[in-house]
């Protein structure tokens, strides 16, 4: 979804006022992750990814008290991911103050992240990369008209 994703959703993040205008025809974007061949457990970074390349275009600034962690579908819902209660360590050791999480993983918050640090952070419990653009920036609420139609289940 990223960018494939930002593209196809270019009209509803702000990025054009024209749904057959390409965001990006001016534009030569190249995404390199070292270490790409190492095995990882999934794609975990995609929410972390769509929301650089929405900064990157909008040229607004992503908030660095933030982490994030979740797989984006096609159709812009953010997915579960494992490893959850590391990442949340990982980021409340480094004090960041705000994490974002898919909706689905929720569970693995209350029920493995100790309470104490549960406390010390916001969390944004996700199930569409709209909730996750709407609270990644410095600057207030990238106002997003809705990407796709999740249901909360």
């Amino acid at each position: 979804m990223p960018l494939a994703g930002v593209r196809a959703h270019a009209v509803q993040i702000g990025l054009v006022d024209d749904p057959t205008e390409d965001p990006l025809k001016d534009t030569d974007l190249h995404i390199h992750f070292p270490a790409g061949a190492t095995p990882k457990d999934g794609p975990s970074a995609g929410v972390t990814i769509t929301t650089a390349i929405v900064s990157l275009l909008t040229e607004r600034v992503v908030r660095n008290d933030t982490a994030m962690t979740g797989e984006i579908s096609l159709r812009g819902q953010v997915m579960p991911v494992g490893g959850v209660k590391e990442k949340v360590l990982a980021a409340h050791r480094l004090g960041l103050k705000q994490i974002m999480v898919p909706f689905k993983n929720r569970k693995d918050v209350v029920h493995d992240v100790p309470e104490e640090i549960q406390a010390d952070i916001e969390f944004v419990f996700a199930e569409s990369i709209d909730e996750i653009l709407r609270n990644a920036f410095d600057d207030g609420p990238l106002e997003v008209r809705p990407l796709c139609s999740c249901s909360t289940l």
